[in-house]
């Protein structure tokens, strides 16, 4: 298998004036204390706007108090959003590989823009790698292949994942550890999500749970 390939698929303004009045501008928002939970789901309730997919391709839906991924075709990556918008944040997932190889992609997305994202991922056979997906090119950052970790769990057992987007660093802890870190200021903003694929191997299916959204 080739490690160095992580390909990702894709899925008025109105003034008004007044000469003898004004409007007092907008007070600035409080900004969120460290650790406030901007975002959380458990996947109970069917209706918090993430994707629901059946194709050829793969599933992605709610699933049993969780959210499945199913990447039936080789070499493709699904990836979901809940739908908000956030610059700075600390997301943290369990995720378990329930069948199919252990040479799959299971993670983490920040600043979604709609066409470009950073990505943080781990196979269940050990690996793992942070990256860019930009001007349709998915490129590792500090490091040119994904890397092996003792501090994941492999086979069909849960990992946490913890991805931080903080300014221009990006940081990935898997069950507690710290496992990579890279530095990249193209993304500023965008949306958080989940993400599956699959290397030579069709069939990863993956289940997520207990996703969080934290101000760093």
């Amino acid at each position: 298998m080739n490690r160095t390939k992580v390909s990702l698929l894709l899925p008025a303004l109105l003034s008004l004036a007044c000469a003898y009045s004004a409007v007092p501008p907008a007070a600035a928002p409080t900004p969120m204390p460290s650790g406030a939970v901007l975002f959380q789901d458990d996947f109970s309730n069917l209706a918090t706007g993430w994707d629901r997919l059946l194709a050829d391709e793969g599933v992605m839906d709610y699933d049993g108090g969780g959210y499945r991924i199913l990447v039936s075709a080789p070499e493709m990556n699904f990836w979901a959003t809940p739908r908000k918008d956030f610059s700075d944040v600390r997301m943290e997932v369990d995720a378990g590989k329930i069948a199919g190889p252990d040479e799959n992609r299971i993670g983490l997305v920040c600043r979604f823009n709609g066409s470009d994202y950073y990505f943080f991922i781990m196979s269940s056979d050990g690996f793992y790698g942070i990256g860019i997906f930009s001007g349709g090119q998915a490129v590792l950052l500090g490091q040119d292949e994904m890397l092996s970790s003792s501090n994941i769990h492999q086979g069909v057992a849960v990992n946490h994942l913890r991805a931080d987007c903080v300014s221009d660093q990006l940081t990935f802890y898997v069950n507690g550890f710290q496992i990579a870190q890279a530095q990249d200021a193209t993304l500023t903003s965008g949306d958080v999500g989940l993400l599956a694929g699959t290397f030579a191997t069709p069939g990863a299916d993956v289940v997520f749970d207990n996703f969080v959204v934290f101000q760093p």
